[in-house]
């Protein structure tokens, strides 16, 4: 995968992560069980791009 695509992930997860993380601090004591799983995939996503990336610019 080249670096420009990695990053362009990279950046889609980001905005993506931003906008649950509002919808989250908003939401009711229910719905940020629910919202909290998908915060977490999405970090866990953000975080192995990033890593990824990290790991192509020191190639």
């Amino acid at each position: 995968m080249s670096i420009r695509l990695i990053a362009r992930d990279l950046y889609q997860v980001i905005r993506a992560l931003d906008r649950l993380e509002a919808r989250w601090a908003g939401a009711r004591p229910v719905e940020r069980e629910r919202l909290g799983d998908e915060l977490r995939r999405l970090r866990g996503e953000r975080d192995r791009l990033r890593r990824m990336l990290d790991g192509h610019k020191d190639a």
